[in-house]
């Protein structure tokens, strides 16, 4: 079995998944199997089942099945790692703490960030007011686009290039010419799940147009195909808005906490980080790729989460 698959699973098992062979006094009721001595508990099932959400009631008992199943398998293979002293050998003992260092990051972030309060009334209807294109102007676009990795010294070209095509497939055609590396997709997308500064450059497009965006990394060319209405009313959205402004405040707890954090600490940078300490690296990103925004997404909770443990690593 490779390394990784290995120390996965005795990091993970050994962290999360403990057989309770030191609690001789469970009852038989919390104890949902035994594996050659070693007990899964109906507890173990529960986390699991809590941590996947959103298991419809008359799915559970088959969830907690396959859970089951599950379980019992990771344990086999627990037993075995145990057997041949994995947990003792250097890969897997900074593995298993590189996850303790991530779970307890984690959980700092949620303590800072379980002081955001639910918005009021005020703050969802001031949201919703001061984005008509997101709801009360919403629609939905239907968009070819080519997502381009190009120097910004060649920037201009494509700028004229797209200025005089009639399709999307002219741009592709002289990207092809030219040697400039792209990617193509298409699809139709609600206004919530466009990024939110490109929104306002989509919903001024004519249908058939054709523009042009700088992205980190490059460029996109967008091509409206076709667009139509689809407004949501503010009692629709109240819930996702409510969702979405937790969500955004519980993002700006965690940076803000992080900022707390780095300008109270002596951090010193050695060997070659030493000259100069680098940024965090970006990459390109499709240009209609969504950021947080509410309707679409339904819980932006554990992105916000994650970008505040990475931030606290």
């Amino acid at each position: 079995m490779p390394f990784a698959a290995t120390a996965t699973i005795v990091m993970v098992l050994a962290l999360t998944a403990c057989s309770g062979k030191d609690d001789k006094t469970k009852s038989a009721t919390q104890v949902a199997a035994k594996v050659n001595g070693g007990e899964i508990s109906v507890h173990q099932i529960n986390d699991v089942l809590a941590r996947a959400g959103n298991v419809p009631a008359d799915q559970a008992r088959q969830a907690s099945g396959k859970v089951l199943e599950g379980l019992i398998g990771q344990e086999l293979l627990l037993q075995e790692a145990m057997e041949k002293k994995l947990d003792r050998t250097a890969p897997v003992v900074q593995a298993i703490e590189a996850a303790k260092r991530e779970i307890l990051a984690r959980a700092y972030v949620d303590s800072v960030t379980a002081q955001a309060g639910k918005p009021d009334a005020a703050e969802v209807h001031g949201y919703y007011a001061s984005n008509p294109l997101l709801f009360s102007a919403r629609r939905i676009y239907n968009i070819n686009e080519l997502g381009v990795a190009i120097a910004a010294d060649k920037m201009p070209a494509l700028q004229e290039r797209v200025d005089r095509a009639k399709s999307l497939n002219d741009v592709a055609a002289w990207l092809k010419e030219q040697n400039i590396p792209f990617n193509a997709g298409s699809g139709a997308k609600g206004a919530e799940q466009l990024p939110l500064n490109l929104l306002p450059i989509v919903a001024e497009m004519r249908d058939g147009q054709i523009r042009l965006v700088t992205m980190p990394g490059g460029a996109a060319v967008l091509q409206l195909i076709a667009s139509r209405d689809q407004p949501v009313d503010e009692q629709t959205a109240r819930p996702a808005i409510e969702q979405f402004l937790a969500n955004k405040k519980k993002s700006e707890l965690a940076e803000t906490e992080m900022k707390r954090l780095r300008a109270a600490a002596k951090i010193e940078y050695l060997g070659e980080f030493a000259a100069s300490p680098g940024a965090p690296a970006t990459s390109a990103q499709p240009a209609t790729q969504p950021d947080a925004a509410p309707v679409a997404s339904k819980d932006a909770s554990a992105a916000h989460m994650e970008k505040g443990v990475r931030g606290l690593k």
